[in-house]
């Protein structure tokens, strides 16, 4: 689906991109969608040739193969497209994962960078609803009543431009004030660990959920030690929730260093709760 942008400037833009394998550049499918005055107010979407193989792993999450995206656009073909919905103004992305995947594109295609302002709509989740347990776009979607279709650029993209109007209305922040770096909230002491217990001697960093919360405090009650984040005496990157973990938490940066740590040699475990308390 393609609309060109309306006359008048839009608030802010949404982007949200697939990629067709582990390489961030290899974006088989672009959404953007404008919001103006709380409301939508133009969307452009297409499928991308990304020069570039596709996995059956990403396959799978979004459901686009090879055969696709036969005689569609490669990413130069709509860069100046993509640049003049987003450039030199306040672009909204769910994680930075698709500013990455932009600017890695750009790269690619030897492309000047996008030049716009970046907000993430998991920070402004984080803040407008501290309360839940996981900020990502499927699960704020359910909660907030959002129609969604997860891993679906122009859907993501829609979904996580909603999540913002409704942070701005949930808390009465306007959207300049959402660019300005967060109060930082007063730091909570770390649950101590039990004298004993078979988690004794285990230093065990939190993902998906806060580093006091129910997690945090379960392992602690096993003798645990919580830290505050994956260093190099840390034993267990332990990820909130039900096994497997979601794909999502392979861009999260604690995630990535612990993988890292593990590929060098260092003895720690990636475990999701319930292996964790196996």
């Amino acid at each position: 689906m393609v609309s060109s942008p309306p006359d008048d400037v839009p608030d802010f833009v949404v982007v949200d991109v697939e990629t067709a394998c582990s390489r961030v550049s290899s974006i088989c499918q672009i959404g953007i969608v404008g919001f103006r005055d709380g409301r939508e107010a133009f969307a452009y979407e297409t499928l991308v040739d990304p020069r570039d193989e596709f996995h059956l792993f990403n396959t799978r999450i979004h459901g686009i193969a090879a055969d696709h995206v036969v005689g569609q656009p490669h990413f130069g073909d709509i860069h100046s497209i993509v640049d003049g919905y987003l450039a030199g103004r306040t672009t909204v992305a769910h994680s930075y994962f698709d500013k990455g995947a932009l600017a890695a594109a750009c790269r690619v295609h030897d492309l000047d960078a996008i030049q716009t302002t970046w907000l993430d709509s998991v920070r402004v989740a984080k803040r407008a609803w501290p309360e839940l347990a996981s900020h990502r776009l499927n699960v704020l979607t359910s909660h907030l009543g959002i129609a969604h279709r997860h891993h679906d650029a122009l859907s993501d993209a829609r979904a996580a431009g909603w999540v913002v109007v409704k942070a701005i209305e949930h808390t009465g922040i306007p959207l300049a004030d959402w660019l300005l770096p967060a109060p930082k909230p007063p730091r909570r002491p770390l649950p101590k660990p039990a004298a004993q217990g078979p988690l004794k001697g285990e230093r065990i960093a939190v993902l998906g959920e806060p580093r006091d919360g129910r997690l945090a405090q379960a392992i602690a009650a096993q003798g645990g030690r919580v830290v505050a984040s994956v260093g190099l005496t840390t034993t267990i990157l332990a990820i909130a929730g039900v096994a497997p973990y979601p794909v999502d938490i392979r861009y999260n940066a604690q995630f990535l260093k612990a993988d890292g740590l593990r590929r060098a040699g260092h003895p720690i475990r990636i475990l999701a709760e319930a292996e964790l308390f196996a």
